[in-house]
């Protein structure tokens, strides 16, 4: 049961990977969405191809395994148009989404990173983030506090105290 179980999420996430693949642009998403994905498209679409030609042959599983790819595939660019909300091709298709499940943490992090997510995908590829000198001494201070209180040296008074104090001097 569990080897089930495990054998079908690895399947779903190869699926998910090869369909995510097959869309050009980047489609950051989690793991379980890609999993999800993987899995609907073989549903429906190994389910249709197996119906229609069977799974008697190399070639009858070959053309499952297209179709559930392609199903998948469908599902990436329906997640891209109404859930992302920006194109499948062109130039905005190659940007970073502003939009999407994990897509705010993503952006966040390549911000704490000196990146400009908003230059992903451009022509000449990522920038650093264009920040006054002393907004980066601020986040700076902020990073340093937060990895006092992570490590147990400042208590969660202490720490929300100073970084109130920081928040307000920016």
């Amino acid at each position: 049961m569990l080897q089930a179980f495990f054998s079908a999420v690895v399947f779903g996430f190869v699926v998910g990977a090869l369909a995510r693949w097959a869309v050009p642009g980047p489609d950051p998403m989690p793991a379980w969405l890609t999993i999800l994905i993987g899995l609907t498209g073989s549903l429906f679409g190994g389910g249709i191809a197996s119906a229609i030609v069977g799974t008697q042959t190399h070639g009858d599983l070959f053309v499952t395994a297209m179709a559930s790819i392609g199903v998948a595939g469908l599902l990436v660019i329906a997640y891209r148009r109404f859930v992302q909300q920006r194109p499948v091709t062109g130039p905005e298709a190659m940007r970073l989404p502003k939009r999407g499940f994990g897509i705010p943490r993503l952006r966040q992090r390549l911000e704490q990173a000196g990146i400009d997510p908003d230059t992903i995908g451009s022509e000449g590829g990522p920038r650093p983030l264009q920040v006054e000198p002393e907004e980066r001494q601020r986040q700076e201070n902020l990073r340093k506090l937060e990895d006092l209180w992570h490590a147990g040296i400042l208590t969660d008074d202490e720490f929300h105290a100073k970084r109130a104090q920081l928040l307000e001097a920016g």
